[in-house]
């Protein structure tokens, strides 16, 4: 179909997804993004948040951590460095994004403390969408 472009979604765990997408939004790192086909060729990075998936069968939706995304007119593919279904997503699962975050955080030089306090703050907006 004109109107779909494939969706691949896989984390270094599993691939999560693998459908013909109508529309795919993600958490970019710059801002929120969607998708659809005939898409400008763009790579991003990706920020903790929701990552939401239309096809013909409904809305899916993932929680990512980070990562990329390469999308062309044809094909989006995510590459997420952790990524599991929101319906799978426990506090636990939330809880420990978060202590990674925080070490990632008091462990970064000067030059990286805003680029981990940001991505903290990205976690608990996440995990005030997710409740």
């Amino acid at each position: 179909m004109a109107d779909t472009m494939q969706f691949d979604l896989v984390s270094p765990e599993r691939r999560l997804a693998s459908v013909e997408a109508t529309a795919v939004s993600i958490p970019g790192s710059e801002g929120d993004l969607t998708a659809m086909a005939g898409h400008m060729p763009t790579i991003t990075t990706l920020r903790p948040g929701i990552l939401r998936v239309e096809a013909g069968s409904g809305t899916d939706e993932y929680v990512v951590s980070g990562g990329f995304a390469e999308i062309n007119a044809t094909s989006m593919s995510v590459l997420a460095e952790k990524a599991i279904p929101r319906g799978e997503v426990t506090a636990e699962f939330l809880d420990g994004l978060r202590k990674e975050a925080e070490a990632a955080h008091e462990a970064a030089d000067d030059a990286d403390k805003d680029v981990t306090a940001k991505t903290l703050a990205d976690l608990a907006h996440l995990a005030e969408a997710i409740v």
